[in-house]
């Protein structure tokens, strides 16, 4: 896609590498954006590519705007169209950049993210939910489906749980593809987080993940089957809980399981 500038013409392509799918239609743009709630004022966007969301998030009222780009060549065509963004343009990738000081305080993310690492971008968020209290963002949507599915549902997994320890998910609405360059080959959703007001008691975080990705990676099979490789009680082992499938579980019940691993590993 070729755009003009105020002195140059950048032509920004889609690289494949990167997962880039530019969104074209402004009113989904609009309809993206407008879904941060009006609080939210330290903003975060990822991937902006051609911009897209970027103007609109500029008209907000209050809004302290950063974004991050991989691409050199989205970064100078950001630059060239929005001059008064330029100090606040991270040209890093968000999946290693270290942005602990990137505000002061709390701060909401949005984005179109690439389809290809958008698991990976969603992890990073979790990693730093202490910091992150929204999320709106486009994803492919058979991930988007797996991230709201609730307990029982045949696409509930790993994302739908240890996402829901933190956030509350939401779909929102379904994107068709012919609103982006190059057209996916698949349909997109848009999904918000928002925080859980009520908070679960997770002491290890890595552990958590362990406990669930390992539940998981051996859905057909009970608990029982799945999990006895993990140091867990005879009082577990011997529950009603360990007879059930990784999907058969709701949040508060892999929370108590969590708790029990992190007694018999000698956690405090």
């Amino acid at each position: 896609m070729i755009f003009s500038g105020l002195n140059t013409t950048y032509v920004v392509k889609p690289k494949k590498h990167l997962g880039q799918h530019f969104l074209r239609d402004g009113n989904i743009a609009r309809k993206i954006v407008e879904q941060l709630p009006l609080s939210a004022v330290n903003i975060l966007e990822i991937g902006p590519g051609t911009g897209v969301l970027t103007r609109h998030l500029l008209n907000r009222e209050k809004t302290n705007l950063k974004v991050i780009e991989i691409d050199r060549e989205a970064v100078c065509h950001l630059q060239e169209t929005f001059p008064g963004l330029s100090n606040h343009i991270i040209h890093d990738d968000f999946l290693s950049s270290d942005l602990s000081g990137i505000f002061n305080g709390n701060f909401s993310v949005i984005g179109n993210f690439p389809y290809n690492i958008s698991s990976q971008i969603l992890f990073r968020i979790l990693q730093m939910q202490s910091r992150i209290d929204d999320v709106v963002g486009m994803f492919q949507k058979e991930v988007a489906d797996r991230i709201v599915s609730p307990p029982g549902s045949r696409v509930y997994g790993i994302l739908s749980v240890l996402v829901r320890v933190h956030y509350k998910p939401e779909k929102l609405f379904e994107v068709a593809p012919d609103v982006f360059y190059p057209v996916p080959k698949v349909k997109s959703a848009v999904i918000r987080l928002t925080k859980n007001q009520t908070k679960y008691n997770v002491r290890d975080e890595k552990l958590l993940h362990t406990l669930v990705k390992t539940a998981f990676n051996q859905r057909r099979k009970t608990l029982k089957n799945a999990l006895k490789k993990l140091p867990f009680p005879d009082d577990i082992t011997n529950s009603e809980l360990f007879s059930r499938r990784a999907e058969e579980l709701s949040i508060d019940d892999y929370i108590t399981l969590a708790a029990a691993l992190e007694n018999t590993s000698g956690k405090k």
